[in-house]
């Protein structure tokens, strides 16, 4: 899967995680609620009016709570931080935050409102393609991540449901991914050793949406938590990393990352020829170039049509003329 936005400042790394905290933590109350969102920033104002009094500002696809309407008025109240019961939290993140105000029903799109879902996957996809762009709109990233959740948040019986919560899951993934990869620990060879990104996202698209490609993407990439960080030229990790790879296809052979998985670990076999034979193991040096050449022709046989089939064949002819694929020998 490739990365859904290019450009990630530290600035939007904060914020994204901070919004991506408060999307699951409304009070229950709020969820009984009527409640919408915004296509579009909106300001909140004390009274139905452009001439009354500003509140404040509300972004796209923050959650709002619909207190009363005014012919082309709104009010509302919008989460801007849930009550915290966290041990070791302050009083105000006990407290919580929550702004009160009127907005424009213009951009206003609620749970009844005609193709709302398709309306509010239309802004989201907009708004990721802006936060791709190094000059792209500010927080358009953390308007994609809260737009996505929305529709399934608030249309939970859309078709569209299930890829929303996915690409918003996704998102958050690789902002964490970000954050957690430019730490020292990163290099780190054991997995438990280095920071995690959340999986909660992840696994709630696989509780709602089992069987479905969506479900099957999310389990993809949580095998990132669980690869190494350096190898350090020893054996373990590749051929732990392999296996993982090699049981995912195994468990989701209809998965759109299936053939992906499969040169994921075709590349880690062909890998630990050179590893196995500086340890010196020449016995699991050549079983593992066995096991690289079927895996790559299993690609090439199973998904003929895919881009990976075309890297498979390159990885076989590699290993079959004896090409190093990992160690100094590569350069």
């Amino acid at each position: 899967m490739k990365i859904r936005f290019e450009f990630i400042s530290s600035l939007t790394i904060a914020a994204v995680t901070f919004a991506a905290g408060i999307i699951l933590c409304a009070p229950f109350a709020a969820a009984q609620a009527q409640r919408g969102t915004l296509v579009h920033e909106e300001t909140m104002r004390v009274a139905p009016s452009t001439e009354s009094a500003k509140v404040g500002e509300a972004q796209r696809g923050r959650e709002l709570i619909i207190l009363d309407t005014s012919r082309d008025w709104v009010h509302v109240q919008a989460i801007l931080r849930p009550p915290s019961h966290d041990e070791g939290a302050t009083e105000e993140e006990e407290e919580g935050k929550t702004v009160t105000g009127w907005v424009s029903a213009k951009a206003f799109v609620s749970g009844t409102t005609q193709d709302g879902d398709r309306i509010l996957f239309g802004e989201a996809a907009d708004s990721e393609e802006e936060a791709s762009h190094r000059r792209g709109r500010r927080d358009a990233a953390q308007d994609a991540l809260r737009l996505y959740y929305r529709i399934y948040d608030l249309m939970p019986t859309s078709p569209l449901a299930s890829e929303a919560l996915y690409c918003a899951a996704d998102i958050r993934w690789q902002v964490e991914r970000a954050d957690v990869m430019t730490r020292p620990s990163a290099r780190e060879r054991d997995s438990y050793m280095r920071g995690q990104m959340n999986e909660e996202w992840m696994k709630l698209v696989i509780k709602k949406y089992p069987g479905t490609k969506w479900a099957d993407l999310a389990a993809f990439r949580m095998i990132e938590n669980k690869l190494c960080g350096e190898w350090e030229g020893l054996s373990k990790c590749p051929d732990k990393e392999a296996e993982l790879y090699e049981s995912y296809a195994k468990e989701h052979p209809q998965s759109a990352s299936a053939p992906e998985a499969l040169y994921d670990a075709a590349w880690r076999r062909s890998a630990l020829i050179e590893i196995y034979r500086t340890e010196p193991n020449q016995k699991k040096a050549a079983e593992s170039k066995d096991h690289a050449i079927a895996l790559a022709q299993r690609i090439m046989s199973q998904y003929p049509q895919s881009a990976w089939a075309l890297r498979a064949q390159r990885l076989m002819f590699y290993v079959q003329q004896g090409i190093p694929t990992y160690g100094n020998a590569t350069d």
